[in-house]
């Protein structure tokens, strides 16, 4: 075992609430776990004889079964709760709800929620530690951590590297947490799709925004595809699918326009024929499923260190 980390964060709400030192020493900690899980280990302690609930109040699949798999390799019993099966279908207020997965036991709660600040707001109405899974429209950090610990993977760095977020970036709270993580690590984001959706105002926000969307790709190390969010919008932001699909669609004829080593990245679902051409989602250039493989290391890693330092435990890397 090597010397123990440094990890002072029971919650993980946005990415705005960490430094440059505590993203690296998530990533310190995942990138131990990939190694031990590749060198055959399948099973750590850190988590044993705990229990980590998923309160999930809104659909998910990749994030949910990625915490449920984490949770488990780490010996904890994972228990979800949607929002169909909960009391807050009944009109229980989320606070109670919260209170009553305590006292059943929870030792950590991730939650998914349809209000932008609902993470934090139960961060602060009890104790246990919260992990943020999405809410609203205003951040998902553990999507955003495992699309930078993924470019890392593939870049060995992302500072000065050219990353382009391209779809419905209005509604997304993974362009938003990107956004702050990749400005962090000192990357230059630039922001492209209809004016609809990619308003000027963003700029606010130190990033480039472009509706050229040849000028967009070119230069960019790496491309982020962002599905569109019907389920966020309350009126129509362009005239259709099909016309989203032939003005900001990443198609073959427009691949020519990337650089041939340029990263393609999607965090799901992907509407495949919408937002990307089949054949590009399973191109060598992209990473898609390397991000869902990596989702695993990179919430073990927060589910360890936040339980760790609410407990006030040594954290160590495993060999």
């Amino acid at each position: 075992m090597s010397d123990a980390i440094s990890w002072k964060k029971q919650n993980l709400i946005s990415i705005e609430h960490l430094s440059v030192t505590e993203i690296n020493t998530i990533f310190s900690l995942a990138r131990a776990y990939k190694k031990a899980t590749d060198s055959g280990q399948s099973k750590f302690n850190a988590l044993e004889g705990k229990t980590v609930v998923n309160l999930f109040l809104e659909p998910s699949t990749r994030t949910r079964l990625a915490f449920e798999i984490a949770s488990k390799r780490l010996s904890a019993d994972s228990i979800t709760i949607s929002g169909v099966a909960s009391s807050l279908s009944k009109g229980e207020s989320l606070k109670d709800t919260a209170h009553n997965i305590v006292a059943l036991g929870a030792d950590i709660i991730i939650m998914r929620h349809s209000s932008s600040g609902s993470s934090e707001y139960l961060s602060r109405t009890i104790k246990t530690p919260i992990i943020n899974a999405g809410d609203g429209s205003h951040a998902h950090p553990t999507q955003a951590l495992l699309d930078a610990f993924t470019l890392m993977e593939r870049l060995g760095d992302v500072k000065k590297k050219k990353v382009t977020i391209l779809g419905d970036i209005l509604f997304s709270r993974v362009a938003r947490s990107n956004i702050h993580c990749l400005q962090k690590l000192g990357a230059h984001v630039t922001l492209a799709g209809p004016n609809t959706l990619v308003p000027k105002a963003f700029e606010a926000m130190g990033v480039r925004v472009s509706h050229n969307l040849k000028e967009a790709l070119e230069d960019a190390d790496a491309i982020m595809l962002l599905r569109i969010q019907h389920e966020r919008q309350t009126s129509t932001h362009f005239p259709s699918i099909s016309e989203y699909k032939t003005s900001f669609g990443l198609n073959e004829r427009r691949a020519h326009w990337i650089k041939p080593n340029a990263i393609i990245m999607h965090p799901g679902p992907i509407n495949r024929g919408v937002e990307i051409d089949s054949k590009l989602a399973d191109s060598a250039n992209s990473v898609i499923l390397e991000q869902v493989k990596n989702g695993v290391f990179v919430r073990m890693a927060i589910l360890h260190l936040c339980h760790s330092a609410y407990n006030k435990c040594k954290i160590k890397l495993p060999k």
